[in-house]
């Protein structure tokens, strides 16, 4: 037997409209930028690994949201 749970639509738009907080979102362009420039030390590298790691889990939730919501990302 399964159950069909529905998410509350808040909790769907929610997770449609998460983004990273400002100050991660220029962390993270900081060290693309210095990623392109083969200017990272290794640290740096694994931290940018990171952020992208969860930047595309991220992309990949808000999709199933935005599809449950009948939108398409913008």
């Amino acid at each position: 037997m399964s159950a069909v749970i529905e998410p509350p639509r808040t909790l769907v738009e929610s997770v449609a409209a998460m983004r990273f907080p400002a100050k991660t979102d220029a962390i993270l362009q900081s060290l693309m930028n210095r990623n392109t420039n083969g200017q990272l030390t290794q640290s740096e590298r694994e931290e940018l690994e990171a952020l992208a790691e969860l930047s595309e889990t991220m992309a990949l939730v808000r999709a199933q949201a935005l599809r449950l919501l009948g939108r398409t990302p913008t």
